[in-house]
């Protein structure tokens, strides 16, 4: 899910937190599991700040059961608006680069394994797929030039999340531990492939992966506040601890991210869960040589309505719409209008 870059990136991680971690009460047995967006960040890496942050475990429900479960999300975010502080720009100034837009699709995989109900582990697998157009620096002296273009599809960063909820007797505190680790192409691995910049590499923002190692902490509580309603709230950091600036080619450090979730869930019938949440980002600049310095970080909220329903005894499915309703953005950056995010979960 800050940047232009950021923002169209978000790699590897959609998302936001899929945490694997999961609450068997009357009400949110109802709801579905699925995996951590882009989570991550999407994570994100661009998706942090451009519609990842997204709670999907407050989406489905934080379970006390044991044992497996698959899930699999897709995550539409399309950046097509560009912004410069809290408000929407017609132009940038001359020598900045003039993006058209970037779309972002990640489908994430995850699979999680509780050994008993205070315990769970989570490996979510992304799979990318970006499209993105520029103009490259703008001058105002001359005629727009011809679009530059990229398209690319393969594996994103991979995540493993271990959380803990039996600090409390109620089991509706938990907290989170887990690593992203650089299995996506970073650097300069993908390049443009149509006008005048084809052959030459993609932004660092843009590429699959960060090429860093992040470190990846968090905490979430739920509490029932009325016979159908449910209320939570979660939090999660995440920084590179370990990256490949040394080497030539990749010098890039990706800037830390910290999201916060809350929201309520009405749990009056078990088939059907609508649900509200309210989605904060923070997301610091990125740093080094091929990092779009000046535009990489910024604030943002989203509302993001959704439902979740039922199918059969294993199988959940949920849709989710995140709408954002402020952001303060670092540079000139594109910014999503809207983003979509739909899944299924399979008790194994």
């Amino acid at each position: 899910m800050i940047t232009s870059a950021t923002l169209r990136r978000e790699s590897t991680t959609p998302p936001v937190f899929r945490l694997g971690v999961r609450f068997a009460s009357r009400a949110v047995s109802a709801l579905l599991m699925v995996p951590i967006a882009t989570l991550t960040p999407h994570s994100a890496e661009a998706c942090a700040s451009c519609g990842c942050t997204l709670s999907s475990d407050a989406a489905v429900g934080y379970s006390a059961t044991s044992g497996w479960r698959l899930n699999v999300e897709y995550d539409y975010i399309h950046q097509d608006e560009l912004r410069s502080g809290t408000r929407s720009v017609a132009g940038v100034p001359d020598g900045n680069e003039l993006e058209r837009e970037t779309l972002n699709r990640y489908i994430t995989t995850g699979l999680s394994y509780s050994p008993n109900s205070a315990w769970n582990i989570s490996l979510f697998v992304p799979y990318v797929v970006r499209t993105h157009s520029t103009y490259g620096p703008f001058d105002s002296t001359q005629p727009l030039p011809e679009l530059s273009s990229s398209r690319s599809s393969s594996l994103g960063d991979v995540r493993i999340v271990g959380s803990y909820q039996g600090l409390l007797p109620t089991n509706n505190l938990g907290v989170q531990l887990g690593v992203k680790l650089p299995t996506g192409h970073y650097g300069t691995a993908i390049d443009f492939n149509g006008g005048p910049n084809a052959g030459t590499p993609l932004d660092a923002s843009l590429q699959p992966g960060t090429g860093s190692t992040d470190v990846i902490v968090g905490a979430y509580y739920y509490q029932a506040i009325s016979q159908d309603f449910d209320f939570f709230a979660n939090g999660q950091f995440q920084s590179a601890v370990k990256h490949h600036m040394d080497q030539p080619g990749n010098d890039y450090r990706p800037g830390n991210s910290t999201t916060v979730s809350f929201g309520l869930r009405y749990v009056e019938s078990p088939q059907w869960v609508p649900q509200l949440q309210v989605n904060l980002l923070h997301k610091s600049r990125d740093q080094g040589a091929l990092a779009d310095i000046q535009s990489t970080a910024g604030n943002v909220a989203y509302i993001s309505p959704g439902l979740t329903a039922k199918v059969f005894a294993k199988l959940q499915v949920f849709g989710f719409v995140q709408v954002p309703v402020y952001s303060n953005l670092y540079g000139y950056q594109l910014f999503p209008r809207y983003t979509v995010s739909v899944g299924a979960s399979y008790a194994l």
